[in-house]
């Protein structure tokens, strides 16, 4: 599938205040500073359209994109940033688990994860509340081209065997880097396999 066209709608942080209608939509998560806006951006081949920073927690919103006016990407606010503090945490952590929860037109979530850290409690406590609350989801490897390909494969069988001690069977797994634009593609296509089956 090839983006033609991808426009900002809307930011809000009620779920209620997002867009009406039927569209499916693809949301991507991520701790702070994972990659998220470069991906997204690399997706939509539009830079500026997710602002980026070297300063973790810059997404507070959930913020809505249509996708070749058939589609809605949605940027979801970065968990687990340590700096906002308790009160910041926990409204942050409302907003994300009210969309998870309540957005019927949800389709999927790309769960993000930076390839270079072994797996994070944190990363490894918000996939097993979103098997168990029943969220469709994906696993995306970001920032592949900041590692050797040795250290990445290691990492990830890594990832492999701690998710295998919870889950008979894994979602799917991308591996991405914006830098160097790479493993686009395929989430693109899965997002328009997706579609083509809903239609």
């Amino acid at each position: 599938m090839e983006i033609k066209n991808a426009e900002f709608v809307v930011s809000n942080t009620d779920v209620r205040k997002c867009p009406e209608g039927n569209l499916p939509e693809y949301a991507f998560i991520g701790r702070s500073n994972v990659g998220k806006s470069s991906l997204i951006n690399m997706l939509t081949n539009k830079k500026g359209l997710a602002l980026t920073s070297q300063k973790p927690g810059k997404t507070q919103l959930i913020n809505h994109f249509i996708i070749n006016s058939t589609w809605y990407l949605v940027d979801l606010p970065g968990y687990g940033f340590a700096r906002r503090g308790k009160e910041g945490r926990e409204r942050i952590r409302s907003i994300i688990e009210d969309y998870i929860l309540e957005r019927e037109q949800l389709t999927n979530l790309f769960v993000l994860l930076d390839c270079r850290h072994e797996p994070q409690a944190i990363d490894l406590e918000f996939m097993e509340w979103l098997g168990e609350s029943g969220v469709p989801f994906s696993i995306v490897f970001t920032k592949t081209d900041k590692i050797s390909h040795g250290r990445m494969q290691e990492n990830l069988k890594v990832y492999h065997s701690r998710l295998l001690e919870t889950w008979e069977e894994l979602p799917p797994i991308f591996l991405t880097s914006a830098g160097k634009k790479e493993g686009g593609d395929r989430i693109l296509e899965y997002i328009g396999s997706i579609n083509e089956n809903q239609s």
